[in-house]
């Protein structure tokens, strides 16, 4: 599918908004059937915006994994949360992969593409 063929709420759809610290409770227990993708994103940072462009333009929704938005600007504690409990160094933009209640990958900033989370996911 092209860039231009994308509309706003199909790119909308693709996250599911983290803002509460339940939801990673159950970010954990899904992590035990299929992987879970965290993006921390900072809307003030023009790196962040990047990163999330990039990855909304090459986006492919045959990937068997649960993809999770978090504005770390507006729920900082719930970011500060993941880190603590996956025990990941904060950074932002941050992806951070969640397979069977642990993180077992992260990447951040210009590293951050789609094709790294097909490559992580699929071998799980």
């Amino acid at each position: 599918m092209g860039l231009f063929s994308r509309t706003k709420d199909e790119l909308q759809s693709t996250w599911t908004e983290l803002n509460k610290s339940d939801q990673i409770e159950q970010l954990i227990k899904q992590s035990y059937e299929r992987p879970q993708v965290i993006f921390k994103h900072s809307i003030s940072c023009g790196i962040s915006a990047m990163a999330k462009h990039k990855l909304e333009m090459n986006w492919e929704r045959d990937i068997d994994s649960d993809f999770y938005y978090l504005d770390l600007l507006s729920f900082r504690s719930v970011s500060n949360e993941i880190a603590s409990r996956f025990n990941v160094t904060h950074q932002s933009p941050q992806l951070i992969i969640i397979r069977d209640g642990k993180a077992i990958d992260k990447v951040s900033h210009h590293a951050i593409h789609f094709d790294w989370i097909k490559e992580r996911t699929s071998t799980l």
